[in-house]
């Protein structure tokens, strides 16, 4: 939520009937004695430091549910589990429960799946455990915030704040636990009705994003799972009933392919049962007051939106917990959609996830009515058409403000309101083009209004990515500057203030000096009425006080009226020096009122106006012109920074209330979005290391194929030929430019992109190793790839073929090293043993009952990650794999002999040698010393299974008696004799 947050507060009526009514904010009058915002946070008021708690766990539960997204095990999210493999008959949805015995009855009854379900256990219990508490705490949550406001009575002592007593809020508050207060005035409060209004639309985020996130039938798989593992069946503390019936799947609702059933979302969100009444009187303060004052920093009209564009996400959200309204009051609806959407129709929810209300309003009457107004064709392209034309006159202007010296600190000082105000026509700009041109989200792309309204945007706002992103970049640029600026003004504010009133005072006296004789300047007559009243001027200037600058500032304007009387009234602009005293006092004192107008809230202002939160998501539909503008020009990656940095300002969001507090979440929810963004920062930045990569594959391609090594001699006639004058040129012309490439990447300066500090030059050679990493995956998995079909044998032919591209590989990344500044040879031995060591892993994990996940392994880098590539369905996982096979097969004991005389095998039918001892070394020169290594150990894996399958296969075959009484016999035939032969 906005740092920020100012409002005045509002309370509800005491019936229900007038809830519905949505209370008028004028009822909460009657509460006389309200807190301030700094006391109902202070540490030592239960009822605030309990709602702000609820509110910072609500942040931190998003991003733990964000987080965990991407690391749902892909045999959950088959849309059936009969397609989960061997896993199928062990994975269930929610029928389970009615038939839980006969399905655990089921499974024990079966050894092959016993052992199934144990090696599933084994595998992701840890992971299972922490998406049902990220679950759990969803519920949790909604049922504290629910029990926060339920009684009304006697008055409680304060109870300490634990962890979760933030749970029972409102039932406590209602209950009289907080001595003085109650849902009205906590609603009244500035503080209060921010966070009540935040609790539940947190919730509400929770409710979407699950179901944005992750699958209903994933979801109820997952908790069925973690019910049969975890041991929490017969717990008296379990609540995953509750957490079930919160989590089941919506009737009707799917994500692929999309379809949405009447009720949906308010009868998922009614599952929790907020009371309606509180819902109520929070969605009256949003309709009649600015909760979080923004309208100090948006004063102009036609910036209202964007103003209340915060409370706007908010309002959307809880009006789902009383759809009466969207469906039944048109005349509120219309008040809502003039106040917060009366030029737009796609908002931000939270970090970056969209929504389309034409779309999501579609099948509520009142909503849709209401909305109809915002989207009148003409007036669409009236917006639209403004927004064109500002894009170009916005450009043009800030690009002359980023013109060297032009920006600099007197024109800041003399020009602070209008560069603020330039500021937000550019971001205000830039927030409508960027959404209302975002590709439409889930549902909405399916909805024909939708797609009317997008086409209608972009024609009539002649949309250009390219255009847009320059007016970002520009613009960010221009905030950078202003802020550097504005933050050095305001740290050297009251030192400058205090030497411009020491100077001016110096100056005032010098010329009371000049008027009384003793310092004679020429042609100026001596004074003593102008030396007394100079001198009294200096005194009224030595009083000033920097604290008191209300009255400091008017007595500075008077001051300065007074010099221009004198001025003028004794007709000293004939004295030239005199003129420049007075001049410059004038100008001392003018400083000293503009430095006066640099406050912090100016600072405020900018980070507020500068909020990209909005583009969180959408920033990557631009990186394709990002990644163009920099092969163009590597220089661009400087003004990217500044971009970056911007963007880097959305983590005040969630991690406002979570600081406040003084979470213990502050850091984990602070790395999980910093992470985000670094990885997208690297990302976009991957085009440079790719653009060298091409550039080194030409040179790899000259280096073996076209230029001839030179000899120890040559003949003088030949020279000529082995100098390849056209060849060399075009090696040192790619070396050129892949240094240029270098240069452009170190240029950016280190930057913390939230709490991760981000170095240029690791990020360059993190990019280096992650386009070497895929480079060298792809060139071994397409190297090692057989045909079992072949007439003969390929092993050999793909082996030399890999070696030679291999060689080339690690002798251009030697030949490059000195112009990327780069150890070339440690990275090389580096990335490779990752990428064999990964690779013998992953085909290691079908001997294993306790495998090693993609998240688990010690070899895979989320910044420079190993391709993971689909296996080709002949057996193996990987190329590893498959080498080891192909050996096993060309030297199958069914088909070749071995002799050891030559170290050779061969065919037993032909007598032909098929493979020698030489064998091993082209292995070494393809996958080096780390895939003979890897050979090593799954040949002992193969060996290990056969050895059991074979043990296996005796225990079942001597099981019964006359069996066993042959093998006894057997074993006594063989042992050896201890006593004399009986003759």
């Amino acid at each position: 939520m906005p740092v920020h947050a100012r409002g005045h507060g509002n309370s509800r009526s005491t019936t229900t009937d007038n809830c519905k009514d949505l209370c008028q904010p004028e009822m909460g009058q009657k509460y006389s004695k309200q807190l301030s915002m700094s006391d109902f946070l202070a540490s030592n008021n239960p009822c605030g430091q309990t709602i702000l708690q609820l509110v910072a766990t609500g942040n931190a539960i998003i991003s733990e549910l964000l987080r965990l997204s991407d690391y749902v095990p892909p045999v959950f999210k088959v849309a059936n589990v009969k397609d989960a493999g061997k896993y199928g008959e062990i994975i269930f949805d929610f029928s389970y429960f009615p038939k839980q015995e006969y399905y655990d009855d089921l499974i024990n009854g079966r050894p092959d799946l016993q052992d199934t379900d144990d090696e599933f256990r084994e595998n992701n219990l840890t992971l299972l455990t922490r998406f049902y508490q990220a679950f759990e705490s969803v519920h949790k949550y909604g049922i504290e915030f629910n029990r926060l406001v339920q009684i009304e009575g006697s008055q409680k002592n304060i109870l300490p704040v634990d962890d979760f007593i933030i749970l029972r809020y409102v039932e406590d508050l209602m209950n009289g636990t907080y001595l003085q207060q109650t849902v009205e005035n906590v609603i009244a409060n500035e503080a209060g009705k921010q966070l009540m209004t935040e609790a539940v639309y947190l919730f509400g985020v929770m409710l979407i994003i699950l179901d944005l996130k992750y699958d209903a039938a994933a979801r109820e798989r997952m908790i069925v799972s973690y019910f049969r593992y975890s041991g929490k069946r017969n717990a008296l503390d379990s609540n995953i009933d509750e957490v079930g019936k919160l989590l089941a799947r919506n009737d009707g609702f799917s994500l692929q392919p999309y379809r949405r059933p009447p009720g949906y979302p308010e009868n998922y969100f009614k599952r929790i049962g907020f009371r309606e009444d509180i819902i109520g009187m929070i969605i009256g303060r949003l309709r009649s007051d600015d909760i979080y004052n923004q309208k100090k920093a948006y004063t102009e009209l036609e910036h209202q939106t964007t103003a209340f564009a915060t409370q706007a996400a908010m309002i959307y959200v809880l009006l789902y917990f009383y759809p009466d309204i969207l469906h039944n009051k048109p005349a509120v609806m219309r008040e809502i959609v003039d106040k917060h959407f009366a030029d737009n129709w796609v908002i931000n929810l939270y970090m970056g996830i969209t929504v389309n209300l034409i779309d999501a309003w579609d099948q509520y009457k009142a909503a849709k009515a209401a909305l109809n107004n915002t989207l009148d064709i003409q007036a669409v392209k009236n917006r639209a058409q403004i927004v064109y034309s500002s894009i170009g006159k916005l450009n043009t202007q800030v690009e002359q403000y980023l013109t060297e010296g032009v920006l600099i600190e007197d024109y800041v000082l003399k020009n602070i309101s209008q560069l603020l105000r330039f500021m937000k026509e550019c971001n205000i700009c830039l927030r409508w083009i960027i959404l209302h041109t975002s590709e439409l989200p889930i549902g909405a792309d399916t909805n024909k209004r939708c797609k009317q309204m997008l086409n209608l945007t972009i024609s009539e706002a002649h949309y250009n990515p390219a255009e847009v992103f320059q007016l970002l970049l520009n613009t960010a640029q221009f905030e950078f500057n202003l802020k550097e600026i504005v933050s050095q003004l305001l740290v050297e504010k009251y030192d400058r203030w205090n030497a411009n009133k020491r100077e001016a005072i110096e100056r005032l006296l010098e010329l009371a000096d000049v008027f009384s004789g003793a310092k004679p300047l020429t042609r100026v007559e001596k004074n003593d009425n102008l030396q007394a009243w100079f001198r009294n001027v200096a005194k009224k200037i030595e009083t000033l006080d920097f604290d008191d600058w209300t009255s400091a500032g008017r007595q500075t304007n008077q001051i300065m009226t007074a010099l221009d009387e004198v001025q003028q009234f004794h007709e000293l602009d004939t004295n030239m020096q005199v003129k420049q005293f007075l001049n410059d006092n004038k100008r001392l004192l003018s400083t000293m009122i503009l430095l006066n107008n640099v406050q912090e809230s100016t600072l405020s202002i900018m980070e507020l106006v500068a909020d990209l939160s909005y583009a969180w998501i959408i920033i990557d539909s631009f990186t394709l012109v990002m990644q163009q503008g920099i092969k163009r020009n590597p220089s661009l990656v400087t003004k990217l920074r500044a971009t970056f940095l911007k963007l880097s300002s959305a983590l005040d969001l969630p991690l406002v209330r979570i600081n406040q507090v003084g979470s213990k979440d502050l850091m984990t929810v602070s790395q999980y979005y910093s992470g985000e963004l670094v990885a997208y920062v690297r990302k976009v930045l991957q085009i440079i290391p790719e653009t060298m990569f091409t550039m080194l594959a030409k040179i790899i391609q000259l280096q073996t194929n076209t230029l001839k090594e030179l000899p120890l001699r040559a003949e003088k006639d030949k020279l000529r030929e082995y100098a390849q004058l056209d060849e060399r040129y075009q090696v040192a012309k790619l070396t050129h430019d892949i240094s240029v490439f270098t240069e452009g990447m170190l240029m950016m300066k280190t930057t913390l992109v939230g709490i991760v500090k981000l170095d240029p030059k690791r990020v360059l050679e993190d990019g280096i190793r992650k386009e070497l990493v895929k480079q060298v995956a792809t060139a071994l998995h397409n190297g090692l790839t057989f045909n079992p079909r072949a007439k003969g044998s390929e092993l050999i032919a793909k082996l030399d073929a890999l070696g030679i591209q291999m060689e080339g590989f690690r002798r251009s990344f030697e030949y490059v090293q000195d112009y990327v500044s780069i150890y070339g040879l440690k990275i090389w031995q580096e990335e490779v043993s990752r990428i064999i060591n990964y690779n013998v892993e992953q085909e290691s994990n079908s001997f294993l009952k306790q495998k090693v996940y993609d998240f688990q392994s010690s070899f895979q880098n989320r910044h420079i990650p190993i391709p993971r590539i689909a296996p080709l369905g002949d057996g193996s996982v990987n190329f590893m794999g498959r080498l080891c096979r192909e050996i096993l097969r060309v030297t199958d004991p069914k088909q070749t002999y071995y002799a050891e005389q030559r170290n050779t095998w061969y065919d037993w039918r032909t007598k032909q040698p098929i493979v020698d001892i030489l064998l091993f070394r082209k292995i070494h020169r393809a996958v080096g010393s780390f895939g003979l290594n890897g050979l090593d150990r799954l040949l002992s894996f193969m060996i290990v299974k056969e050895l059991q399958v074979l043990t296996d296969t005796i225990q079942s075959v001597f099981t019964q008696r006359e069996s066993a009484d042959m093998l006894d016999s057997f074993q006594r035939q063989l042992m050896p004799i201890d006593s004399l032969i009986s003759k």
